[in-house]
């Protein structure tokens, strides 16, 4: 469903929007196939491109999400990225979690750089020192490099795990509620945030949430998910101007696209 026209500007020309991530055909099942989670699921995300994946508790949001990470295998069906099958974790995948998950030991800018030092040892990971601390100051904690989590509040943590996220550099980003901990201001200025540092790093990303103007607000394109077997029964652009802004939630077009996809969940909650 397109909600209105025209299509929705993105910091990456449509010339370069090219496929980053394709899934098709793809099932998930679970006890010798007597549990379908996922059936028939099949999406593409092109280059800067932000998509989000929303659905009713136990639909299978976060079954696609492992999948998609590489944490869990796929029944059937292909799923690739930049071209290659994804088989399990790749450096080029980057992931973030509704809790930070910092290491209380490590200092911030450590912490970081963690994901390549376990990959690649610690010479690597001090080489990749400057470009972590760049990444602070764009999240805006350049002065916090060298403190520890203890001393960071959940915004801050937060922020620095999105860093965490950008240090390899990941063709796409896979969002998991990353802010859903987060009080609802401190969640609204997190999403601004996340949706600058897309922008400016032209990152391709892909978010599950339960939060429907969380998902209208940072999205190119909603992806509907209906449970039992999982699988998405409709999309839908979002026509919002970028940069968004908080001011646009309570715009009638706004309240139209939630209103709109409510409407879709109720309906699927009752069949």
């Amino acid at each position: 469903m397109n909600m209105a026209e025209p299509r929705p500007k993105s910091a990456v020309p449509d010339a370069e929007r090219r496929p980053v991530y394709q899934i098709d055909r793809m099932s998930k099942t679970y006890a010798r196939n007597q549990l379908v989670a996922l059936t028939d699921v099949a999406l593409t995300l092109r280059k800067g491109e932000f998509v989000s994946v929303v659905g009713s508790s136990g639909c299978g949001k976060s079954t696609l999400l492992k999948i998609m990470a590489g944490l869990l295998p796929p029944t059937s069906g292909r799923v690739v990225l930049e071209g290659q099958p994804v088989t399990g974790p790749r450096a080029d995948i980057g992931m973030m979690f509704q809790q930070a998950t910092l290491l209380p030991w490590k200092t911030t800018v450590q912490n970081i750089v963690l994901p390549i030092e376990i990959r690649e040892g610690r010479a690597a990971a001090k080489a990749a020192l400057p470009r972590a601390m760049e990444l602070l100051k764009l999240v805006g904690l350049g002065d916090f490099g060298h403190v520890y989590p203890g001393e960071l509040s959940g915004g801050m943590a937060q922020r620095a795990s999105i860093c965490r996220m950008l240090i390899s550099n990941p063709a796409v980003l896979l969002l998991d509620e990353p802010f859903s901990a987060l009080d609802e201001l401190t969640r609204d200025f997190m999403n601004m945030e996340l949706q600058r540092i897309c922008a400016e790093q032209q990152s391709t990303a892909f978010l599950v949430t339960h939060s429907l103007a969380e998902a209208v607000i940072l999205s190119d394109r909603i992806l509907v998910m209906k449970p039992r077997p999982g699988r998405i029964v409709e999309e839908i652009v979002i026509d919002l101007p970028r940069p968004r802004t908080l001011d646009m939630i309570n715009t009638p077009l706004f309240g139209k696209i939630v209103g709109h996809i409510r409407d879709i969940l109720g309906k699927e909650a009752f069949q």
